[in-house]
């Protein structure tokens, strides 16, 4: 069964009640310690990497990092009890977060956070008070006080070693400035553009505050979780955890009520009490049913039809109104469209002497391969082989989901202004900005902004993001004029910007300039370059010029001359006149080609009709001779 479940093991006979009577072997549990960076910037000789344990409980920020000052509390240093001030560690407008350093011990891991938390501080790091390997700041037992606040932790928090904290206590006393970056982008592997995740959970609704949690949970992230599925951006798989029955006790009433196939796979008294309500084996063998929801459904190519039914199950299920049964089970597959028959061949029978087949594969699977450690905690969720920590909470798992994906590979939900860091708000992130056509390279993504040349209205630009951003292309006049110079007049807009060609600004015919700030009339007029004949009356104009002749001469272009109007107009006379005896010329031309080869036609038709009488053509029987004798006999 593997190391990890007999811990597990130990877990449940408790919840029966069977300790004092089961002796559990010891053996060691694999339990993995996730782990973010925790970066110190000043001062100097701490500069460095360390290591900080991820809490169980907040938000961590998963996919990108916080800065944040470091300050130690003169009193309540365990942070166990309520901080005098409600903002007493809130930082100053302009200034960097408040992480507040406290010391482990004499209160739950939840209430140091929660009490720092409604002081103001941004994060929490926890000094461990052991000389030990870092282990994971975990949830309070369900029943606890603490859950009224811990679904209203929402800052992260980290546990560092002994030794690493008292240097920075020790530097935080002296009036040293400490400051500390903490790091989540490498929390979750990012190889591909695929993230695979898993959920172990448990269709038990009657366990209090955590039991809310998960299928609050459920409900929130059903929307997300299917549009990842079907877009083909990520694989989900659900889990359920189930615990054996010594063999020694497979008999005893407490098996019986909460095992199936003879002690193999059980499941907690879902209200801690065994002569009332639902048994474990009733939530055993719900679980197994939505695991074969899962295949049915995974089998016609619907995986994301889990989600439907857990939610679905839950809302018209529930234990409190006795509907936990096979009969609601079954009008929640109906209504959506899943073969209850083949449901329920998947299930097996729950009374038989053997392994079920899927749900020893679940117990093979509780134990930690690789880099992921055994699972311990319900509910548990991990993100490509890396356990998550945190809340389970919508827009939390999602950041840690978005991070499982290479960068610039992320789907749409992983842009989403729910998951946005709005740092694009704060000074435009740094990025180039164009006010005039409110266009920005400042991007907000779940890892932090990123500055990148936009496609605005369908024109690309290009640059580095920061300092520059042309607009490229078809259509870049359309934005800002290209970056180009363009002036108006009289109504006549002039403009230094080409759609085609390598894109430079350049002044247009009649203009001169750089072609970005000005362009400037040449004045060909005033610099003689134009209209330079004797009689000839230059006039600059914008963007041109006008050439008139004195007297009753007219103004030829192309030869910079004057002429005279009746001798230009004698000319278009002598034009039109040989244009027309041109046209008379080809038309009697072509007349007399078509009328040779009628002719020609014609004369042929004859010949061959006259010798036809006389002799025999191609193609043409040979005429009979006929004598006069014959034509009297």
């Amino acid at each position: 069964m593997g190391t990890s479940v007999g811990l597990r093991l130990g877990f449940v006979l408790v919840a029966w009640g069977l300790v004092s009577v089961i002796w559990v072997p010891p053996v060691a549990g694999r339990f993995v310690v996730e782990k973010n960076s925790l970066m110190v910037i000043s001062p100097s000789e701490l500069k460095g990497k360390h290591d900080s344990a991820i809490g169980n409980f907040g938000i961590p920020q998963y996919g990108g990092s916080m800065a944040g000052a470091v300050v130690y509390p003169k009193e309540n240093a365990a942070a166990c009890d309520e901080f005098s001030l409600p903002d007493l560690f809130r930082s100053k407008v302009g200034a960097l977060p408040n992480f507040l350093l406290i010391d482990r011990g004499d209160c739950l891991f939840t209430k140091k956070v929660w009490n720092a938390q409604n002081a103001g501080a941004s994060a929490v790091l926890v000094v461990d008070d052991k000389d030990e390997p870092l282990i994971t700041m975990d949830l309070p037992l369900e029943d606890d006080e603490s859950a009224k606040y811990i679904q209203n932790i929402t800052i992260p928090s980290a546990l560092i070693d002994k030794r690493f904290g008292e240097q920075l206590k020790n530097a935080v006393r002296s009036g040293e400035m400490v400051n500390v970056n903490l790091d989540w982008r490498e929390a979750v592997p990012h190889p591909d553009e695929r993230v695979e995740y898993e959920l172990w959970t448990n269709s038990n609704d009657e366990c209090g505050a955590k039991c809310d949690m998960l299928m609050n949970f459920l409900k929130e992230f059903r929307g997300v979780a299917q549009l990842l599925e079907k877009g083909g951006y990520s694989q989900f798989t659900p889990h359920y955890i189930t615990w054996y029955c010594p063999q020694a006790f497979i008999i005893s009433k407490q098996c019986k009520s909460q095992c199936i196939n003879k002690g193999r796979y059980c499941a907690p008294d879902p209200e801690q009490d065994f002569s009332t309500g639902y048994d474990g084996k009733d939530v055993v063998i719900e679980n197994l049913r939505q695991l074969c929801v899962f295949r049915v459904a995974n089998e016609s190519k619907r995986p994301w039809v889990w989600w439907d039914y857990v939610t679905d199950f839950h809302i018209r299920c529930p234990m409190n109104e006795k509907k936990y049964n096979k009969e609601c089970a079954d009008t929640v597959m109906e209504s959506l469209g899943l073969d209850i028959k083949k449901v329920e061949q998947c299930m097996g029978d729950p009374n038989a002497d053997s392994d079920n087949p899927l749900l020893k594969m679940e117990q093979d699977a509780q134990v930690g391969t690789g880099s992921r450690g055994d699972v311990t905690i319900l509910p548990t969720l991990i993100v490509n082989n890396r356990q998550y920590r945190g809340k389970l909470e919508k827009k939390a798992v999602l950041k840690a989901i978005c991070a499982g994906f290479e960068e610039t590979t992320e789907p749409p939900a992983c842009l989403s202004d729910d998951i946005e860091t709005n740092e694009c708000l704060d000074d435009n992130g740094g990025c180039w900005q164009d006010k005039a056509s409110n266009i920005t390279a400042c991007k907000d993504t779940f890892r932090g902004r990123v500055c990148e040349c936009p496609v605005f209205n369908g024109v690309q630009f290009k640059g580095d993001g920061y300092s520059n951003c042309e607009a490229i292309g078809p259509g870049r006049c359309r934005i800002n004029n290209g970056g180009c110079w363009r002036e108006t007049r009289d109504g006549k807009t002039v403009s230094a910007c080409q759609e085609s060609g390598d894109g430079k600004c350049q002044c247009p015919l009649g203009f001169e300039g750089d072609g970005v700030k000005v362009c400037e009339n040449i004045n060909e007029c005033e610099k003689k370059t134009a209209c330079q004949c004797p009689e000839c009356r230059c006039k600059d104009t914008w963007g041109s010029y006008e050439c008139t002749c004195s007297g009753d001469l007219l103004y030829i272009k192309e030869q910079d001359t004057c002429i005279s109007k009746k001798a230009g107009a004698a000319k278009a006379t002598w034009a039109a006149a040989w244009v027309l005896l041109m046209v008379l010329a080809i038309a009697a031309f072509g007349a007399y080609v078509i009328y040779k080869y009628r002719l020609r036609s014609y004369m042929d038709s004859e010949i061959r009709a006259i010798m036809a009488q006389y002799m025999p053509l191609d193609g043409q029987g040979e005429v009979p001779n006929h004598s006069v004798e014959e034509i009297h006999a």
